[in-house]
């Protein structure tokens, strides 16, 4: 791909081939349809680079501060190498774009392949054809807003956290001190709040441009119209708050602040201009001299912006992302109008001359676009290898005869005291040896209500007992990887909760760990298979002849605010851990495993539609949705398939039909639905006493699960996914 860069030492620009960024989890991959140059804080980095050294260091007084320590620190040789190595090297340009979401990473839910975003970020939103965007930096175009006007949202976020900082109220009055691009986006908001401004600046030009855009009245700094004018529309007073949004050496604006603010009136710093501050004249005023630090909250916060993790909107109301995505509302609904300020459209390839054009002068601008071609090729459609399951020894020894199975938890949460215990507790031949839990207390009331035999909290001692025969892994979802590896390299027989792993890294190394210890007993809690009244629905429906068209629909509801299951940096997406349930149950019917993958979701993926090719040409559609009536049944499905039809209604009845009748319909439930926990617990118990085949064969388990983790490669990359099968 193409980038914008520069070379610090010569001033050298220029558009460089470089490689594509990869798409790393917390962020997404965009395509630019257009990036923004900033006439100011830009083309200042341009004319500094052209310097001399000794201008440089002029320019940059703090620079020369850190090269003074580091002579001091490490010698004069070392920091000339250091400085000069920095010096000749490529930087990026541009922190302001638009563009069409290209890849989605993982742990990514709020937009899809396709969607139309506006990026942040010197370090992100760069001029280049790709750039891959941190989640915080980002925000989703609202419909209808054209992607020259969305590539303003980060200068429009400067603008807009420069104005919170001043706290404009109704009918108040403004100063704003140059007119450039932030100053003329800080206008049109103080009008939009419903403030009267005034604007300062020596080009005529650009107080023009303020006035058409509702500043009450402009002019030059060195003449009386401005305080003229101020004058007339305080009635004296002065008005309540200045805006800097001038550069420069000058002091000038600075003094001109406290002349023209009323007595406690605000002066907002947004610009990047001299701050020597006239002492008399801000103490007899008691002036409240503000700044404003960028986009806002979060801005050079690495675990805001990197890592992802958002401020509290009760404690920080309008964060950087906040600041996007309410500049671009503002945008939409046509509140502050961008196209004026745009003077020049350039095509991406002609980067190099139009900076020289600005730079020169040839090219006077508030603000130029650069264009960047549309994309002409399709992506390639990603793949995947289902891991092979490789067993260097072997077999399992039944239980000994007249000894119960004895069995350990780890973990006593809801899912596990509601749905799995009842139905070993009391069993014939099985104990309840040992549950462990990480506080103390949830271990003590799974003994007190279930009869365990003793309760801990440590997991060591529990693999290490030799009498333990099976370890039941029920915690949360991060942790069923790495606890089911080591019950495996323990010598355990091992049931764990759905998912099996959260990445392919993990499944890698739960069958690192089958391969090392040669133990293969593994079951994953896919119970629905074991459903009775699906079962009986299966046989009646009998053996097919052609390929099978079957769709399941999941009306999963939302969940609580809260919810540790919505925590999908550390527990993976929503569809990971509760999707291996549908792709396993659909499997199942169909006889065999998964060849491709593809999936499509609403905006943030909330519904999702997953659609699962089988080898013999068969096709099951997952539709798992969160926005559907909660008085819905949570799952219905149909297979259809050779002139017949096999329906389940949510565990409660089933029926076959085949021809223009009815063949079976089963009797309908009183109560309970039956999703086949209390049969699946019966074949896993079954096959540890005897010693016999576990009820899921561990290929497809693995089957299973690679497909439910290639569905977030499906919806990044916006095509099918393959499966392909090692021999």
């Amino acid at each position: 791909m193409k980038q914008v860069v520069q070379n610090y030492k010569s001033g050298e620009l220029a558009v460089l081939d470089v490689p594509v960024p990869g798409c790393k989890p917390g962020g997404v991959l965009v395509r630019t349809a257009y990036s923004l140059i900033s006439t100011g804080t830009e083309l200042m980095k341009v004319s500094e680079a052209g310097m001399s050294m000794l201008g440089k260091a002029r320019s940059r007084p703090d620079q020369v501060a850190k090269v003074v320590q580091s002579v001091a620190t490490n010698g004069v040789p070392a920091t000339y190498r250091k400085v000069m190595g920095k010096l000749d090297s490529y930087t990026p340009l541009g922190y302001s774009l638009c563009g069409v979401v290209e890849q989605v990473g993982p742990g990514i839910d709020d937009v899809k392949v396709g969607d139309l975003v506006a990026c942040a970020g010197n370090e992100h939103a760069l001029h280049a054809e790709l750039n891959w965007v941190p989640k915080n930096l980002y925000a989703r175009v609202p419909e209808g807003l054209a992607p020259r006007h969305a590539a303003f949202g980060t200068v429009g976020s400067i603008a807009l956290q420069g104005v919170r900082q001043g706290e404009p109220q109704l009918g108040e009055s403004a100063l704003v001190i140059g007119l450039g691009l932030i100053g003329q986006l800080v206008v049109q908001l103080l009008v939009a709040s419903g403030v009267r401004v005034v604007g300062v600046d020596p080009d005529p030009a650009r107080c023009d441009l303020a006035e058409s855009l509702g500043a009450a009245a402009c002019g030059d700094p060195s003449s009386a119209a401005v305080e003229n004018a101020v004058a007339e529309l305080t009635d004296g007073h002065g008005v309540d708050q200045v805006y800097l949004a001038a550069g420069g050496d000058s002091n000038q604006p600075v003094e001109l602040a406290a002349r023209m603010c009323r007595d406690r009136g605000r002066v907002v710093d947004i610009g990047k201009c001299r701050l020597d501050l006239p002492w008399n004249a801000y103490y007899e005023k008691e002036l409240d001299v503000r700044f404003s630090r960028s986009y806002g909250p979060g801005r050079y916060d690495p675990e805001y912006e990197l890592a992802g993790r958002d401020y509290p909107i009760g404690y920080v109301r309008w964060t950087e992302r906040r600041n996007l995505a309410c500049f671009l509302d503002l945008l939409a609904r046509g509140s502050v109008d961008v196209e004026p300020l745009v003077s020049h459209v350039a095509d991406f390839d002609d980067a190099v001359e139009t900076y020289r054009r600005l730079k020169d002068g040839d090219l006077k601008a508030v603000t130029v676009l650069f264009r960047y071609p549309e994309r002409t090729t399709e992506a390639e459609a990603p793949a995947v290898t289902v891991p092979a399951v490789r067993r260097s020894t072997g077999a399992s020894a039944p239980v000994r005869a007249g000894k119960p199975v004895r069995l350990a938890f780890v973990g006593a949460g809801n899912y596990a005291t509601s749905m799995l215990l009842p139905h070993l507790a009391g069993r014939e031949g099985v104990e309840l040896s040992a549950v462990v839990t990480t506080t103390a207390l949830s271990a003590a009331n799974a003994q007190r209500k279930f009869g365990f035999a003793a309760a801990t909290t440590d997991l060591d001692a529990v693999l290490g007992d030799d009498s333990v025969d099976a370890v039941f892994v029920v915690t949360r979802h991060s942790s069923h990887a790495e606890l089911t590896r080591r019950a495996l390299l323990a010598g355990k027989t091992v049931f764990v909760e759905k998912p099996l792993a959260l990445d392919q890294e993990e499944l890698a190394g739960v069958l690192a760990a089958v391969e090392e210890s040669g133990n293969d007993r593994l079951q994953v809690g896919f119970n629905r298979r074991f459903a009775p009244m699906l079962r009986e629905a299966r046989q009646r429906f009998g053996a097919r002849t052609g390929p099978a068209s079957l769709r399941y629909l999941v009306n999963a509801g939302r969940l609580d605010h809260g919810s540790w299951y919505l925590r999908q940096g550390t527990e993976g997406s929503r569809f990971v851990g509760e999707g291996g349930h549908f792709i396993d149950t659909a499997s199942w019917l169909l006889g065999d495993d998964p060849v491709s993958v593809y999936a499509v979701g609403t905006a943030g993926n909330e519904d999702l539609q997953v659609v699962l090719g089988y080898p013999d040409g068969s096709t099951a559609t997952v539709s798992y949705v969160t926005t559907g009536a909660p008085g819905f049944p949570k799952e219905t499905l149909d297979l259809v398939a050779d002139g017949r039809v096999l329906r389940l209604d949510d565990f409660v009845r089933a029926a076959v039909y085949d021809g223009g009748r009815k063949r079976w319909v089963s009797s309908r439930l009183p109560k309970a639905r039956d999703k086949g926990q209390s049969a699946e617990l019966a074949a896993f118990v079954r096959a540890v006493r005897t010693g016999g085949p576990m009820p899921v064969p561990l290929e497809s388990l693995v089957a299973t699960t690679t497909a439910t983790l290639a569905v977030q490669d499906a919806l990044a990359g916006g095509a099918p996914v393959s499966l392909a099968r090692t021999i």
